[in-house]
């Protein structure tokens, strides 16, 4: 599904508390797990959708994908090169800080369940705020982290956001890429 027309001011406001479908499947190299939604997603109906996220030049620059996706481009591009996405937290928000600690908390229960059904190698949680309070690990830092969840590698990569500024292009080309030579 291509972004036909930008949300309006009108489309964003509807979009608070949608959800967005899964990009998954079984035995994936990496799922990509989002904090949640932000309501440009959520009108669009596509991960990372908003203008400015760099999650998909970060999946370029690291090899993930030849070149960089545009979001409409998800479904079939990230499928065929075992790559899923999903969310923490299924509800679309204006900001991450709009989600509750317990949110965040149960987001990792169903994050565990998901795991274990569908086995993919690695787990990447895009954002250590969320990651720290949804798993009890305050102390936490960016890469591998010392557990697994459900069998899966689990890792952790800064926030793609636009708001997220301690970050640029080649900080994520290299988080992203280190994520990438550990799973091979």
């Amino acid at each position: 599904m291509r972004i036909e027309k930008t949300p309006s001011a009108a489309d964003l406001r509807a979009a608070e508390g949608r959800t967005i479908r899964d990009l998954i499947a079984r035995d994936l190299d990496v799922l990509f797990c989002g904090i949640n939604p932000g309501l440009y997603s959520a009108a669009t109906g596509l991960h990372f959708a908003r203008p400015g996220n760099r999650f998909w030049p970060a999946l370029a620059a690291a090899g993930f994908t030849a070149s960089r996706l545009e979001p409409w481009q998800q479904r079939r591009e990230l499928a065929a090169r075992r790559i899923g996405i999903t969310n923490l937290v299924a509800r679309a928000t204006a900001a991450a800080a709009d989600l509750t600690d317990a949110e965040l908390r149960a987001g990792r229960q169903r994050l565990e369940r998901k795991v274990g059904r569908y086995r993919p190698r690695a787990v990447a949680i895009v954002g250590i705020g969320a990651y720290r309070t949804a798993f009890g690990r305050p102390d936490a830092t960016f890469g591998r982290q010392p557990e697994d969840l459900a069998g899966a590698l689990l890792w952790v990569l800064p926030n793609t956001s636009g708001l997220n500024a301690h970050y640029q292009a080649a900080d994520f080309a290299r988080a992203f890429g280190e994520l990438r030579a550990a799973i091979g």
